[in-house]
């Protein structure tokens, strides 16, 4: 008995990392062919593992989004769920960007329903936190932060 336990404990602490299920694949608003375009190959992967992750955790997902970005929980919900339902990852890259930028979730989340084709790139350059500048870099800060909490591996990259 112990032995079986001792063989499926990795199991009970590893974050599931398949695919979400079709509901959970929703488009979201504006996406990019090849991806959420933020300037950052390896934020890209992170934000498209965040989505797997809040398709499995919503709770948890806008647990940290009201607790560390600041994002009210009502935007939250709202923005998942909307007519134009945003991915998790676009949902989590707008807060984050709004932290590091000194601005509101709200505000970037308006910026990128103005121009939902725009790149994410463009947009954290309109905020102040273009690709390459401190406030940028500290998005992967902040990602790496999330992921802590979450007890959930970063995806591979550089």
């Amino acid at each position: 008995m112990l032995a079986l336990l001792l063989a499926l404990a990795p199991l009970s602490f590893a974050q599931d990392r398949a695919p979400a299920d079709a509901a959970a694949g929703t488009a979201a608003i504006g996406e990019v062919a090849a991806g959420p375009a933020t300037g950052d190959a390896w934020i890209d992967a992170t934000l498209l593992d965040i989505d797997r992750y809040a398709a499995r955790h919503r709770d948890a997902f806008i647990d940290e989004l009201v607790r560390y970005h600041g994002t009210p929980r009502a935007l939250a919900a709202e923005l998942l769920a909307g007519e134009a339902a945003w991915s998790a990852g676009e949902l989590y890259f707008a807060c984050a960007l709004g932290r590091v930028s000194g601005r509101p979730c709200r505000t970037v989340a308006n910026l990128r329903e103005r121009a939902p084709s725009q790149p994410w790139s463009e947009i954290a350059a309109q905020v102040g936190a273009a690709p390459g500048s401190a406030p940028f870099k500290r998005l992967r800060t902040e990602i790496t932060a999330s992921y802590r909490r979450w007890a959930r591996p970063l995806p591979d990259g550089d």
